[in-house]
């Protein structure tokens, strides 16, 4: 595995060159604070009527419209929403300059074609493993997070040289970078979110409580067994990985872990995770949010508003003091 920190990547690629950041999201607002930190010049890119003009510049940042920050720029980094991606290379490609490079932090839009970057430009990949504002504050705290790194198009022999450094810059070389591929990153990362960590453990929680209710619990308890618990476990897992903390509970926890882990996630759980993977590559789900961007988010908004409602939120919110 190419695995690489900071004493192995050259930040001279990225030194003097100016970086657009476009989407101040999430990963937008972090990436654009930590290259600004690590000295690198950089401009936000906005529409003309973004309402996040004042917090980005509030933030020390530069601001342009989209198709300025485009033209000036050497590197061109897309973080907008995946499902936008489309209309934004669009809007910004007869902007970009001959054998600019072209980022993502999300190999979708290139996997499944929602972005066909022109031929001259290089394009690479910097895909931090975790939220913005995790990646933020590990840089303001002198630490990293880790990243999987690719190159798409190498149109001009210095994409992978780009594509360290800015990965160095964004803080991920503190803790490490990965070697993937685009499609690589991208199946995973979706396949994850809907059969592992985003789809499936909130599921579980949620299955876990309403059983404990359903059976006479209080609701408290019920959060607390099964939702609240989960940090602890987090921790205990990134300390000392999975086998660790099996080690680490009782043995009353570890017994029922032993007994009752397999029979919950059985062969037909593993033979459907299956099925997720293989319909992820069919780029099945890439069609399916393309059709969800274009009903204005329906399901999304109908399942958020349903979601706040349920006994497990009010519950929630009854014990951490919100109501």
């Amino acid at each position: 595995m190419d695995f690489l920190r900071d004493a192995d990547i050259d930040p001279a690629p990225l030194i003097g060159k100016r970086v657009a950041i476009l989407g101040y999201g999430n990963q937008g607002r972090a990436q654009a604070l930590n290259l600004h930190d690590s000295g690198i010049d950089v401009v936000v890119g906005l529409r003309g009527a973004s309402g996040s003009r004042i917090e980005v510049e509030a933030s020390g940042l530069e601001t342009a419209l989209v198709e300025d920050a485009v033209a000036s720029a050497d590197v061109a980094m897309m973080l907008a929403p995946d499902e936008i991606h489309s209309a934004l290379y669009g809007e910004i490609e007869p902007g970009l300059r001959q054998g600019a490079a072209l980022g993502f932090s999300h190999g979708l839009s290139v996997r499944f074609g929602f972005v066909k970057p022109r031929a001259d430009l290089d394009v690479f990949l910097i895909a931090p493993k975790g939220p913005g504002t995790a990646l933020r504050s590990l840089y303001t705290e002198g630490k990293g997070m880790l990243a999987a790194w690719a190159v798409g198009q190498d149109a001009t022999g210095n994409a992978r040289d780009i594509a360290l450094a800015y990965g160095r810059a964004i803080g991920s070389g503190r803790a490490g970078l990965i070697a993937t591929s685009f499609a690589e990153e991208a199946e995973a990362d979706l396949f994850n979110e809907q059969a592992v960590v985003w789809g499936a453990v909130p599921e579980l929680l949620i299955a876990g409580f309403e059983t404990l209710v359903d059976g006479g619990v209080s609701p408290e308890l019920a959060y607390l067994e099964c939702v609240g618990e989960l940090k602890l476990l987090a921790d205990l897992i990134e300390a000392r990985g999975i086998a660790g903390m099996r080690e680490v509970i009782s043995n009353t926890a570890e017994l029922g872990a032993f007994l009752g882990g397999r029979r919950i996630v059985d062969a037909s759980v593993r033979a459907r995770m299956a099925e997720v993977l293989r319909e992820v590559r069919a780029g099945l789900f890439a069609k399916e949010l393309s059709d969800e961007e274009a009903s204005g988010y329906a399901r999304l908004e109908k399942a958020r508003a349903e979601n706040r409602k349920t006994l497990l939120e009010e519950t929630r919110r009854r014990l951490t003091g919100e109501d």
